[in-house]
């Protein structure tokens, strides 16, 4: 993954996710993560029985954004991205508290259960390397530097 697109995301906490219910009726919700550079991984918390839980049980296909914790409307940065939500029991889950609990120590005390997305697309805007300036990310292809 892009250095720029792996570094702005490590910096920030926050995002917001989108899913699909049975009817085709989009749900969005905001979402503290931690997240995983090798494995281009993003883990949440929530518990199983809130309507988004529902929902990506039945249809794990997701897509979000992450801005930065604090706006510079002179310099946009943001992180469009589409993923998948991996099962609990999937391997590439193991990890999950960990990598979560490193960054949100507090969380611990809260129910739930560590969530992860695999993160398969990304376009990355960063208008503080030229106005417009647009870095793409895939899981399956080389890196595309588009402006």
């Amino acid at each position: 993954m892009n250095e720029n697109i792996n570094d702005f995301i490590a910096k920030q906490t926050c995002g917001s996710l989108c899913c699909v219910d049975e009817t085709g009726m989009p749900y969005c919700f905001s979402f503290f993560y931690a997240f995983n550079s090798t494995e281009g991984l993003l883990y949440y918390k929530s518990s199983d029985y809130t309507k988004h839980s529902t929902i990506i049980k039945a249809n794990p296909v997701v897509a979000g954004t992450i801005l930065p914790d604090k706006l510079n409307v002179l310099q946009v940065k943001g992180v469009q991205f589409e993923g998948i939500i991996l099962s609990l029991d999937h391997p590439a889950s193991k990890t999950a508290s960990t990598h979560y609990y490193k960054k949100h120590p507090m969380a611990i005390a809260m129910p739930g259960d560590i969530w992860t997305i695999q993160v398969n697309n990304i376009k990355f805007t960063d208008n503080s390397l030229g106005f417009g300036k647009k870095i793409t990310w895939n899981r399956n292809e080389p890196l595309a530097d588009n402006s």
